[in-house]
Formats: structure tokens, sequence, C-alpha cells
């Protein structure tokens, strides 16, 4: 009879519910071990502080490198197209951090879709952008330093602007299907909205759409170029040790080239390595293949600031270009010793035309002095 008891009791409308809430009880405790906190709300004013910065000092540089390209420059070679295009790229991206800045202050975007995805295909167009026509130079170095009377035919301005059509369009082709790939996402609180540009994408939209774009540009516009650089920079060192290169009228000057190739690596390593892998974790985790809250948080601190870290490299890029182009060097030296001719000969013509009205103002006070006292008692 107590065994029955005993059996009726588990079988009891209270032992069902008491398990079935224990179970729920049970699925929202890992559920909630599964949503991880966001702390990234620093990203904002991050942002903000650092793309004023670069929109200042970047809209400058980049106006005055393209002031030289086009007006100053009289010797433009294959080099000189590559970098022409790397300051288009860099100018228009520049031009769209103001509308940025505003999104990041306001955290809402009132600019429209439209807006939105120009600007975010612009963003990824300059990055990669980037990359590749730096790859180009550092490919174009290689080719003079290490095979120079081969690379002649190949070294061209004709073949250059060949090349850079061909970056445009797979540049193109990636950001702007990147740009337009997503509509922007709203955000409901407190009876009111704000308008997300381009990130709080759901899980669901990463393994769908932009997972695949990662593989892409991170294939494409990151992994062999930097492999070309790396293999590049170390030929063009290689062949700098050989006796031969000393040999050949002292046209190499090795000093000069490796502290642009060094320049260059540095550029290319310390905006976009930290960017693009970062990226790879990033994509990682918003398709919840890398889990875990301390994975998550790791990467979503990280990736404001490889991101504002990469956005610099439009202030660094005319950095490039003075290290590597020798004619860029020689341009703004004869521009700055004209103006400094300029001001010499202004200071002279300035103390000639005081010395002269000064000696001009003696003689009259002269004058004045002794000879009419004279005249009057002559007369």
């Amino acid at each position: 009879m107590h065994n029955i008891t005993l059996q009726m009791d588990y079988t009891t409308p209270q032992w069902d519910s008491y398990r079935s809430s224990n179970w729920n009880i049970s699925n929202s405790t890992d559920q909630t071990n599964q949503l991880c906190a966001k702390n990234d709300r620093f990203k904002y004013p991050l942002y903000s502080t650092v793309f004023s910065i670069v929109f200042v000092v970047g809209l400058i540089m980049n106006v005055i490198a393209m002031y030289i390209f086009s007006c100053t420059l009289k010797v433009r070679n294959e080099t000189t197209t590559y970098m022409m295009n790397l300051v288009v790229s860099d100018l228009l991206f520049v031009l769209t951090l103001p509308l940025r800045v505003f999104y990041f202050i306001r955290q809402d975007w009132p600019f429209g879709g439209l807006l939105c995805k120009l600007s975010v295909s612009l963003f990824y167009t300059n990055m990669y952008g980037s990359i590749l026509f730096l790859t180009c130079i550092s490919v174009d170095r290689f080719l003079a330093i290490v095979y120079p009377l081969r690379s002649r035919e190949l070294r061209t301005k004709r073949n250059a602007k060949i090349v850079c059509v061909a970056v445009w369009v797979l540049v193109l082709s990636g950001s702007l299907p990147t740009g337009f790939l997503l509509d922007s996402t709203t955000r409901q609180s407190n009876n009111s909205s704000a308008q997300f540009c381009f990130e709080n994408f759901s899980s669901k939209q990463w393994k769908s759409h932009l997972s695949k774009v990662v593989i892409f540009i991170e294939t494409v516009g990151f992994l062999i170029p930097l492999l070309l650089n790396v293999v590049c920079s170390a030929m063009v060192l290689q062949t700098l040790r050989r006796p031969q290169a000393v040999k050949r009228g002292g046209k190499l000057n090795k000093t000069k080239i490796l502290r642009m190739i060094m320049v260059h690596l540095f550029i290319f390593c310390f905006c976009f390595i930290p960017y693009n892998v970062n990226l790879v974790f990033y994509s990682l985790v918003r398709t919840k293949t890398l889990k875990g809250c301390a994975a998550e948080t790791v990467v979503r601190t990280i990736y404001p600031i490889a991101l504002c870290i990469a956005v610099t490299n439009c202030c660094f890029d005319p950095i490039v270009y003075y290290f590597t182009s020798e004619t860029i060097q020689n341009s703004i030296r004869r521009k700055s010793q004209m103006g400094e001719n300029c001001g010499m000969k202004y200071s002279e013509a300035l103390q000639s035309e005081t010395s002269s009205s000064l000696n001009f103002s003696l003689r009259t006070l002269t004058n004045k002095m002794f000879f009419n006292p004279l005249q009057e008692s002559i007369a």
C-alpha cells in the first residue's frame, strides 16, 4: 500500500507542474548563458573622435597630394599612376566621413538607406583599393629592381592604366554588393526608433550573406596581396645584398630602397592586418561558429579599435608617396626652394627699398639743414 501511494505521488499533477517549471527554469538559464552582454558602447565616442581627426588630416594631405600629382609633377611614370588612383580612392572615402561622424554622435542614421549603402561601399572600396594599389606599387618596385631589363616592356604607363582599371573593377565588384546587400536595421525603444547603418545584423543574416562576403574580401583583398607584398619585399632585399647591385652605376641607393620597403610594409601591416584578422573572428562569432562569452567579448572589444586603425590608412598613404617616388621628393624640394628663393628675394627687395628710402630721407634732411639757410642769407 505504501508503494502504491508513493507511485501515486509521482504521478500527481503537482509533480508534473514542478517538473515542467523546473525544466523551463533550466532552459531559460541556458538561453541566458548563450546571450552574452555587449560591452562595446565605447565604440561610438571612439569612432566619432578618430573619424573626425582622420577627416581633417586625410583631407589636407590628400588634397596636397592631388595638387602635386596634377599641377607640379612634371615626370609621370607607372608608379605615379598607381598613386594617383590611390589618392582618388582616399578622397572619395574621406568625403563620406562627416556623415559617419554625425551618425556615431547621434547613434541614428537620418540620411536614408542609399547614402548609408554608398558610404559603406566607399569604406570597403578605400580599404581594399588601398591594399591592392599598394600591392601594385610593391610589385612595380620588385620588377624594377630584380628584373630591370626584362620588365621594361611591362612597366609602361599604358599597362599601369590597364592594371588600375582592373583593380577598380575588382574592388567595386566586391564593395558595391557588400554595401547594397542588406538594408539598414531599425532599433525600437520607448516609443522612438533609431536607424542603424550597417550594424546590428542578425546571426541569420551573417550566415546567409555576410560570411560569404568576408571570405571573398579576405582572400582576394587581403591574403593574396599580403603574400605578394612580403614576397616582393623579400626578393628586393635579397637582390640588394648581391654584389651586382653595387655595380649598376650607383643607381640603386640601398639606404633609400630599404627605408622605402620598411615604410611600405609598416603601413600595410599596421593599418590592415589587425582589422582583417579580427574581421575573421568577428564573422565566426556572429555566425555562432565561435561560441563563448569570453571570445565574443574580446572580439567585440578589439573590432572598433582595429577599425579605427584601418581608417587611418588614408592619412598614411601620402607618406608612401613621398618615400616611394623620387620625382615627388624632387617636386616638393623644388617648391620649398622656390618658396625660400621668393622669400629671400622679397627680403632683399624690402631691404634695398628700405635702405634707398632711408638714404633719400637723409639726403633731403641734409639739404634742408645746410643749403636752405645759405639761400636765405643770399636772398
